[in-house]
């Protein structure tokens, strides 16, 4: 009989008036409750009503109002840390060191290259599977684009393009999904700049009005994500061949493709759109399948860090107004850093 597990969550979300609720602590949660080897057993939040909100709607029976109380009282197997980025590093070695089977944790991974390292670190010393949730992977769109892009549809992939609001909280998803595109290539360097002006915190970090991200990998597909205002491309994401071009957009048709044996663009059907909560459930069922195998999680926290080394290697790149070859050797934020010195301005 397969093995069930004891899941917990840190970090519940909000509650609001009339049943509402915002937080991707509910997905992760539902995730859970749905999968038939796991029982959701805790549910931990410094806001003890939104911890209890979450647990009523999903009948759990134990909430608590401190993370370290809840791992000392359950033990469970598995926790999903859908806290702020800056708790991320803390929790997630708490819960490292408590004996936690299986750690999924909301992006982005860290404030720091040396928290998010850190983490990883920590749960392989500890024999942890530790996963950061970049869900769109498992959304069908990026799953056609990519097949798309090595199947010879727009020829050789040359070129990937992204854009979205900024580069930490958005743009490590889509550096995330560049990668997956080029089927997991390592990277071999980063050109970048970024303006403080403009920007506003998400989820408690400060983030840059404008940024511009190019790179190299190592097959010699350059990639580029432009964030902020003014930063449209005309496609959430272009993929660039020798023989076409493919866009992924939202809203529908999400796929489309453009090439010389054809006059006009060819939409793609798909069933899904950019966006859903089922892709938490699928990322939580595939964490679980690999679990006591030697499978790789699909989100595995090595494949996070190579795309959090963009952003902070990004950041890098603006500071020393050079380009950063990788692997990146400082450790802190150079936004950060400078934002905090004064040298670069936030208004």
């Amino acid at each position: 009989m397969a093995k069930t597990y004891r899941a917990a969550i840190i970090g519940a979300g909000s509650a609001r008036q009339g049943g509402q609720y915002w937080g991707m602590g509910h997905g992760h949660a539902q995730g859970y409750v749905d999968h038939p080897r796991v029982e959701l057993v805790a549910i931990a939040d410094i806001q003890p009503e939104n911890a209890r909100f979450l647990a009523e709607k999903l009948g759990v029976p134990e909430t608590f109002d401190s993370h370290r109380r809840m791992l000392k009282a359950v033990q469970p197997d598995l926790v999903s840390v859908c806290t702020y980025p800056a708790t991320h590093c803390a929790i997630v070695t708490d819960c490292a060191k408590a004996g936690v089977k299986a750690i999924h944790s909301e992006k982005p991974m860290a404030p720091t290259w040396a928290e998010a390292q850190r983490m990883v670190a920590v749960c392989e010393a500890q024999g942890v599977q530790l996963t950061f949730n970049h869900q769109r992977r498992f959304l069908e769109p990026f799953r056609v684009a990519r097949e798309l892009a090595h199947d010879g549809t727009i020829g050789e992939l040359r070129r990937l393009e992204a854009t979205c609001p900024n580069l930490m909280d958005w743009g490590t998803h889509w550096f995330d999904m560049l990668c997956f595109l080029n089927n997991e290539t390592d990277i071999e360097w980063v050109i970048g700049q970024i303006d403080g002006r403009g920007g506003h915190p998400v989820f408690g970090l400060p983030h840059e009005g404008q940024g511009l991200s190019h790179f190299r990998f190592a097959n010699g597909v350059r990639g580029l994500l432009v964030t902020g205002h003014d930063a449209a491309i005309g496609a959430d994401l272009r993929l660039i061949g020798t023989e076409g071009t493919l866009e992924i957009h939202n809203p529908a048709p999400h796929v489309r493709v453009l090439t010389s044996a054809r006059k006009g663009w060819k939409m793609i059907k798909t069933q899904e759109g950019l966006h859903g909560m089922e892709a938490v459930s699928r990322a939580i069922a595939d964490l679980v399948a690999c679990l006591g195998t030697r499978r790789e999680p699909e989100l595995a926290a090595r494949r996070a860090l190579r795309s959090t080394e963009l952003i902070f290697a990004t950041y890098e790149s603006s500071r020393r107004r050079r380009r950063i070859d990788l692997p990146l050797k400082t450790k802190d934020s150079a936004f950060l850093t400078l934002l905090e010195s004064g040298e670069w301005a936030a208004k």
